[in-house]
């Protein structure tokens, strides 16, 4: 077993606690789907929120997901000019036999802009 690093992002409508919730667990959910991955696998995971997400923690999706033993914490994300608004990102460390060229890192709704680099980047299509 390798450790890995899984990195994802995700983008609000609007800073509310409902959504915070569903988008975050979406997030994560794809991730562990995307490379065969349960909750006993994760070392510790990383959440950025931009400064106008305030209505929840982004870990607490997490935790709700069954991730009661993983160390998880919250960070602000930096103010840079310009940069994409209600944006989590997710840095999450993993026990995986998976070679570091097929992790799959996924980044949903507008948050798939921010690394079009990505060959596998999935992008889900806003409901509406």
């Amino acid at each position: 077993m390798a450790v890995r690093a899984v990195r994802g992002a995700t983008q609000l409508e609007s800073d509310t606690r409902e959504q915070m919730l569903e988008r975050v667990a979406e997030m994560v959910t794809d991730a562990m789907e995307s490379n065969g991955l349960d909750v006993d696998d994760f070392i510790s995971v990383i959440f950025t929120a931009t400064a106008d997400l305030v209505s929840e923690f982004p870990a607490y999706a997490a935790r709700q997901l069954g991730f009661s033993d993983v160390p998880l914490i919250c960070a602000r994300e930096l103010e840079i000019e310009g940069s994409m608004p209600r944006v989590v990102r997710m840095l999450a460390h993993v026990e995986s036999d998976l070679a570091r060229a097929d992790v799959t890192h996924v980044y949903l709704h507008g948050a798939a802009a921010l690394r079009r680099d990505l060959t596998r980047t999935r992008s889900v299509p806003d409901e509406g």
